[in-house]
């Protein structure tokens, strides 16, 4: 798989802005995503955090996610298509860990996920039938369960507040890299609409169980 300049160019963003977090605490603190900071007129942090990570682990995660997707979604729109979703989802998953979250002034969060799961998302729209081989599970596994089951866990991580993760942030991507390429393929709907209504199930559930306050650790 050869990824395209513009996924190398967010790659790159991403190591080079998420190594200088790594190595200047200040740094980082000024750029995460930060209730309290953005309500106080710092809006440039739903974007900023996107490109921080909390250790290698997370970076390495997100780019081999982004890596596997990114192609799928660039041989079926464009680089510029695929840069739309990208931000487009960065920037939803932030307004949904800002919704989410208004009045806890201190919750914080990094991450790509956002980003990531919107092109995870769209990828899967465009190829349901995929299939991906992960290294901790020896036989393949259908794109759409991966998709769904990082959601769940997303769920998981959000009601645990699992690492210092935008675990919000998976969902409000995914709802955008959902929403984006339906619009940019409405056909979508027709011809693939068992996928269009497995992927939304997860997002809906997250929206119930917040609605009847189950998301609260």
């Amino acid at each position: 798989m050869n990824l395209s300049l513009v996924a190398i160019a967010i790659v790159a963003a991403n190591v080079l802005i998420s190594f200088r977090g790594f190595n200047d605490f200040d740094f980082f603190e000024r750029y995460k995503f930060h209730v309290g900071a953005v309500r106080r007129g710092e809006q440039f942090r739903m974007f900023s955090s996107g490109f921080l990570h909390v250790d290698l682990t997370h970076l390495l995660f997100n780019m081999l996610t982004l890596y596997f997707f990114a192609d799928v979604v660039i041989v079926a729109f464009d680089q510029v298509k695929f840069l739309i979703i990208y931000i487009v989802s960065l920037m939803l998953g932030s307004l949904m860990a800002l919704l989410f979250h208004k009045d806890e002034y201190h919750y914080s969060a990094v991450g790509a996920s956002g980003a990531v799961m919107g092109i995870l998302y769209s990828a899967i729209l465009l190829n349901p039938s995929m299939k991906l081989f992960l290294f901790f599970i020896p036989i393949p596994i259908p794109a759409y369960i991966f998709g769904i089951g990082y959601l769940l866990y997303s769920i998981y991580g959000m009601k645990t507040r699992l690492g210092n993760i935008g675990h919000t942030a998976h969902f409000g991507g995914a709802v955008g890299g959902y929403l984006v390429t339906l619009l940019l393929r409405p056909s979508l709907l027709t011809t693939e609409p068992l996928m269009v209504g497995l992927l939304a199930l997860p997002i809906v559930a997250l929206f119930v169980l917040e609605k009847i306050g189950k998301l609260r650790p």
